[in-house]
């Protein structure tokens, strides 16, 4: 299961918990990520990986707090190079430079310049 789909089933459920269980389940989970940050120098994260956290860096104020293995600035950078990479394709998709002009107006102003000597 995908890390995104597996934690919004974690949210899910954990709203059915009682307070005392959730701080329990908390509680194990940042024992886990100590223990995974001294075990693991750098971990690999996939692109839906970094989705989820340039969306939860969007709904949640304290979402640095929670961050263990990845800086915040990382993930701000994610999202400028989401934007960044987002223009660039709208503005990729017509052909580089002016417009072409139809042969009817060229012939006009042709028309026009040499009716106009000045």
């Amino acid at each position: 299961m995908p890390p995104v789909l597996s934690a919004l089933l974690v949210f899910v459920t954990s709203l059915l918990h009682s307070r005392q269980t959730m701080d329990l389940r908390i509680l194990a989970l940042q024992h886990q990520v100590a223990v995974y940050k001294q075990t693991v120098t750098r971990p690999r994260l996939r692109p839906s990986d970094r989705l989820f956290w340039a969306w939860l860096s969007r709904l949640w104020p304290g979402w640095q707090a929670a961050v263990a293995f990845i800086q915040p600035r990382t993930v701000i950078a994610w999202q400028q190079r989401r934007f960044r990479d987002h223009w660039r394709r709208l503005s990729q998709r017509r052909a580089p430079g002016r417009p072409a002009i139809a042969k009817d107006i060229r012939d006009l102003i042709r028309t026009m310049w040499q009716a106009n000597h000045t």
